[in-house]
């Protein structure tokens, strides 16, 4: 699965390239590992839903870890 073929442009547009939502759900997604393990979104608003599921996912996790410490003082 890991291989690219001629096969894999009749996902995209032939003139499509990276833009800035792609350069940011890439990172956003990697900077937080709350990521997709098998499927990515390819469109961007896709992407930018996929971002905001992930920073609420990262405030709701650091709000239970902020609780679960102020709870042990």
């Amino acid at each position: 699965m890991g291989s690219t073929g001629p096969d894999d442009r009749r996902y995209v547009d032939a003139d499509w390239y990276p833009k800035f939502v792609d350069y940011l759900h890439l990172s956003f997604t990697t900077a937080t590992a709350f990521s997709p393990t098998d499927v990515s979104a390819v469109r961007p608003w896709g992407k930018l839903l996929m971002t905001a599921e992930e920073a609420v996912s990262l405030v709701v996790g650091l709000l239970v870890i902020a609780r679960a410490v102020n709870i042990l003082k």
